[in-house]
């Protein structure tokens, strides 16, 4: 099929069906050229759109939802790709005819000729819409002016930005400073990230398959933000550890090379596909799979898995919006709504309220989500402690975060780490 046709049916999918990128499996020999037109088409949706509803006399059919997601590929390109317009026009016109739609060459290569006639005039009209010009829906907008009244504009700018690309050492196999001359010495440029003592930021994203020994487990790829999970537990041998939303495994493995001889490490997560996963990522880094005890199961549903031992430590990585990582999810600023945000903060309330029985005296429970959203961040943390007089709150540092009244809060943040929320609890 044709890429940018590919590329069209797959935005298709997620504007009018919310089926997630996650599931887009891209099997293609021009697999990259897709990935870019579709992230992209995604990431800029809301600016794109209104500008293709400008060129279009009248909208388009229900029917044609394909050609209309063909169309906005078709701006993309023009817009933020380095194409010479010609081949972008050319190349998104021939794709009709792998949609079926061949009638409909005449009217997409009128409009895509239109928009570069008109280019200033739209994108100067685009500007005069808050979501357009900044790429996303209006309820989020207005969700970040009232959170970060100050930082909401440079927000959405780090939200389109291209996130970078960060890896973990596996110190199991190799030490910071030598993967780093490993990484010299295939000619990528990196730099190590000072308070996390496995980071290293890549100066240029890479394939997978050109990092060295990236197959013998040597690093795993986590973003900044979520690497502080395992240094923040405060973990020490002999102690039993829960992860309670365990998949796919960045915290869990990041736990087991940060210490070799817990007494135990129970990760769970609800879906048996995703338990497979993490088995995998345990296996690559060669780390050792008979410490761990996989569960699938709800977390919540405690007495269908817990063997009744008090845990020293527990990791809730709470499932929520993952507002805080859109750059790398760009769908998810068409997949969320505003309705979904009490829902997360239940499931995030019942998680806690679940797990805190689970923790010994003096245990410690690290409570996070990728989330920039108060909703789901401090205020589940201050209502959490209102209810129960077994709780404090540990002080935690963390570089570039904002030091909150309960936790602290990373904000996504341009050539640097995702958003990512932290909330340390010790049981009293």
């Amino acid at each position: 099929m044709n890429p940018r046709a590919q590329a069209a049916l797959i935005v298709k999918q997620v504007i009018t069906q919310r089926r997630s990128l996650q599931g887009a499996n891209i099997v293609h020999d021009e697999r990259a050229l897709i990935q870019e037109l579709v992230y992209g088409t995604l990431r800029y949706y809301y600016r794109l759109e209104v500008i293709a509803k400008q060129l279009l006399l009248s909208p388009l059919k229900a029917k044609h939802h394909d050609l209309f997601a063909l169309l906005l590929v078709g701006l993309y390109q023009l817009l933020y790709m380095d194409i010479p317009a010609y081949a972008a026009v050319s190349e998104t016109v021939s794709a009709v005819k792998s949609i079926k739609k061949p009638w409909a060459s005449k009217l997409l290569n009128k409009t895509l000729r239109r928009f570069l006639k008109e280019k200033e005039k739209l994108i100067e009209l685009a500007n005069k819409d808050l979501p357009s010009r900044y790429a996303h829906p209006a309820w989020f907008i207005d969700a970040l002016k009232k959170a970060w009244p100050t930082q909401w504009q440079t927000i959405l700018e780090a939200n389109n930005s291209r996130p970078p690309m960060v890896l973990r050492v596996n110190t199991q196999q190799i030490s910071r400073a030598d993967y780093l001359a490993l990484l010299t010495a295939n000619n990528i440029a990196a730099t190590a990230i000072f308070d996390l003592p496995n980071a290293i930021q890549l100066e240029k994203s890479v394939p997978v398959k050109q990092l060295p020994k990236f197959n013998k487990g040597f690093v795993y790829i986590q973003d900044t933000a979520g690497q502080y999970a395992a240094q923040l537990l405060n973990l020490k041998p002999k102690q039993r550890v829960l992860d309670a939303c365990a998949a796919p495994g960045s915290k869990t493995t990041s736990i087991l090379e940060t210490v070799r001889n817990l007494q135990a490490l129970i990760a769970i997560d609800n879906d048996p596909q995703r338990i497979v996963k993490i088995k995998e990522n345990i296996k690559r880094l060669g780390l050792p799979a008979e410490r761990v005890n996989l569960i699938t199961a709800d977390a919540t549903a405690i007495k269908k898995w817990w063997d009744g031992k008090l845990f020293d430590r527990i990791l809730l990585d709470a499932p929520c919006s993952a507002t805080g990582i859109i750059r790398r999810h760009p769908d998810i600023k068409i997949l969320r709504q505003a309705s979904d945000l009490p829902q997360h903060a239940a499931q995030q309330t019942t998680l806690l309220n679940a797990l805190w029985p689970l923790l010994k005296k003096d245990g410690l429970l690290l409570y996070s989500t990728c989330s920039i959203l108060p909703v789901e961040n401090e205020t589940i943390i201050a209502k959490f402690m209102s209810a129960h007089d077994n709780v404090t709150i540990v002080p935690i540092a963390m570089a570039d975060s904002l030091e909150l009244a309960y936790g602290r809060q990373l904000l996504p943040k341009i050539d640097s780490h995702d958003g990512f929320y932290y909330a340390l609890l010790q049981k009293t």
